[in-house]
């Protein structure tokens, strides 16, 4: 326990150069050992200032550089599933970014591999579980004071869309965050989707619909909906409402600073994801760097990541079609059953 765990960090954009800050700078027990971007200037700039981390732009390469005993992955989702299998050939723990991987079929076949293996290996970044607000509800409705859930009411808006977002990444990407917090918050799969489609935000690029209105049915009858809308203009903010039999309760109100002076008052208003759930994303790598260390996989599997691209191809079709669109399923291997998870 005493050596540092030396990570791999595949993707050196956004969210990766943020993971290396957080290994470097915030998490205990861990070191950036290397890094793989296809960009080898950005890769560079993401670990300048850090000693002994090899910068490579084939992810591969990084997977076999000296001191390397964990991965990261932060690239696209496309990359996810050559990347995953590449760690799983040479057992090496992995915390995957969702999406695990974009498709359901390519996710099936993570899951195929690493029940192969007969062990888990990869921990899935839903890190929403790690969000504190998260937790207490989650708490709340397993301890059962409220009675059975009824229905979730979720929101989740951004302050604007990145170039290239398209109508289906609404589902695939944004809402896939709110599918996992459902199944997680509820014990539940989710059954079946149907996706309302309001007039387009005049702040919406052209023939991108948004926002959306999304419905998801559970294997036990309750129902989810999301409101995503990624355009709003003003901020980014993610609520959560369980309404249960004998009482409800909402995370997700902000508890910021509110600046008053003269004449009236300002809330502050977070403006990406990386503000709101800042908290979230160190618990999420603290807990993953101290499992492994150990030995150990814990936190949302790949059953978990398979699960969230199954209802998100679900909801695409949905929202293509204007019709409700159920989700199936392939059988769970008995390495993610329920009770050992």
């Amino acid at each position: 326990m005493g050596d540092l765990l030396g990570v791999a960090v595949l993707g050196a954009g956004h969210m990766g150069a943020d993971h290396i800050r957080r290994l470097d700078q915030v998490v205990s027990g861990a070191s950036v050992a290397a890094v793989a971007d296809p960009d080898a200037e950005r890769a560079a700039s993401a670990v300048a200032g850090l000693d002994r981390v090899s910068v490579h732009t084939d992810p591969v390469a990084a997977l076999d550089a000296p001191g390397v005993a964990a991965v990261l992955i932060a690239s696209p989702g496309p990359a996810h599933e050559e990347a995953l299998l590449a760690a799983f050939a040479r057992r090496l723990p992995v915390l995957c970014e969702k999406p695990m991987v974009p498709d359901s079929a390519g996710a099936l076949r993570i899951v195929e591999a690493e029940a192969a293996l007969g062990r888990r290996l990869a921990q899935i970044g839903f890190m929403r579980r790690y969000d504190a607000e998260y937790r207490r509800l989650k708490a709340l409705l397993d301890g059962g004071s409220l009675g059975r859930p009824l229905m979730l009411h979720c929101t989740h808006r951004n302050v604007s869309s990145p170039a290239g977002f398209t109508s289906a990444m609404l589902i695939n990407s944004s809402v896939s965050h709110e599918i996992d917090a459902a199944r997680w918050l509820l014990g539940q799969e989710l059954t079946a989707v149907t996706v309302l489609r309001p007039t387009p935000s005049s702040a919406a690029p052209e023939g991108l619909l948004d926002p959306q209105f999304v419905l998801f049915e559970t294997e036990r009858g309750a129902l989810v909906d999301v409101e995503v809308f990624v355009n709003s203009r003003f901020g980014y903010q993610v609520r959560c409402e369980a309404v249960c039999e004998a009482g409800s309760a909402r995370i997700g109100d902000e508890h910021t600073m509110v600046v008053t002076t003269r004449g009236g008052a300002r809330e502050e208003v977070a403006q990406d994801y990386l503000v709101r759930f800042a908290d979230a994303y160190d618990r999420e790598l603290q807990a993953w760097v101290d499992a492994t260390r150990r030995g150990e996989v814990t936190g949302p599997d790949v059953w978990d990541g398979y699960a969230a691209s199954a209802v998100a191809e679900a909801g695409v079709r949905a929202l293509e079609t204007g019709g409700r669109v159920a989700v199936d399923l392939a059988p769970r291997p008995d390495l993610y059953a329920p009770a050992s998870r």
